[in-house]
């Protein structure tokens, strides 16, 4: 697309759409998620007045980004579409800041057999694990209505100092539509999925089914020591455990093998620098999820290879 020279209006103008009303005037469907909307199909992405944020990939921004990173625009493309909508030249109303909402659980489905199956088969975690975890009240199946629609999730609950829940993360474990995670609203950052065992050894992971994975693939003592699932690649709770937990002076940086992954242990490390002794465990996969799956794929094929052999 040519160049296209926007006076400072056009772009205030562009950046003040109200992007809810804005996707609803192109057909897409949204669904209403306390003062937020979610997209119908990806329910990872919340819209509010004219801001977004994408959960799972921890990034947002405002209308321009939103059709530049989801419909694959150029800015002037996005631009002009923006002020071509009919709705933009009403610039949206300055929003009034709005106390914190209060931290609840999402309600909880009768059973856990969809989290059970998706976890057990689907992520391959070990049963024991899962189920300890849940006797412990940090991991069960919630139940919610958006749009009229019921929607089941994994629910993994942080708790504070005297086992009070400040903290939830919901992970999808539907097959339909593209998965979506993201905290509950509310909820306390420094009381990410964690727990605590008696040993001075720590171990801290983006995502919470990745903690579970590691244990999973090394399951002998692991209730002796302590883990963290960050939620994302913030410092904030490993930060906090060791100011509350000085003893834990063992901390395994156990993130993705990705780009963001190696970026964030580089800084955690830095941060942790004279306070604990910090080592690096790699995951041969992009996380401890893809190399615990691998695992099981390739036992799975060992033994049909042995049943095709001696059953011939």
């Amino acid at each position: 697309m040519s160049y296209i020279a926007f006076t400072e209006e056009e772009k205030r103008w562009a950046s003040q759409v109200d992007l809810a009303e804005f996707l609803r005037s192109r057909g897409e469907e949204l669904l209403r998620s306390g003062r937020e909307y979610r997209l119908a199909n990806d329910h990872s992405v919340t819209v509010r007045g004219n801001r977004w944020y994408d959960h799972a990939a921890d990034r947002g921004g405002g209308p321009v980004s939103f059709l530049q990173t989801f419909c694959g625009l150029s800015y002037p493309e996005a631009v002009s579409c923006l002020l071509g909508s009919g709705i933009l030249h009403i610039p949206a109303p300055a929003q009034r800041e709005e106390p914190k909402r209060e931290f609840a659980l999402p309600p909880a489905n009768g059973n856990m057999r969809r989290v059970y199956a998706y976890l057990l088969k689907r992520r391959c975690l070990d049963r024991e694990v899962v189920s300890a975890f849940a006797r412990m009240g940090l991991l069960y199946e919630s139940r919610e209505i958006f749009g009229g629609r019921e929607y089941h999730n994994a629910v993994f609950v942080g708790k504070d100092e005297n086992g009070v829940p400040r903290h939830a993360h919901k992970r999808s474990v539907s097959d339909l539509g593209k998965p979506f995670r993201l905290n509950v609203e509310g909820s306390d950052p420094r009381y990410a999925f964690q727990y605590i065992g008696t040993s001075d050894r720590f171990y801290v992971f983006e995502a919470p089914i990745d903690l579970l994975s590691f244990l999973s693939l090394h399951p002998e003592g692991w209730e002796e020591h302590s883990y963290l699932a960050c939620c994302g690649t913030s410092s904030q709770p490993l930060i906090y455990l060791l100011d509350r937990l000085p003893e834990l002076r063992q901390v395994f940086l156990c993130l993705d093998n990705d780009q963001a992954g190696h970026a964030a242990c580089r800084r955690m490390a830095e941060q942790l620098s004279g306070r604990a002794l910090v080592d690096r465990l790699i995951p041969e996969g992009k996380d401890w999820n893809d190399d615990l799956v691998s695992l099981h794929t390739q036992e799975e094929q060992e033994v049909h290879g042995f049943c095709q052999t001696f059953g011939s």
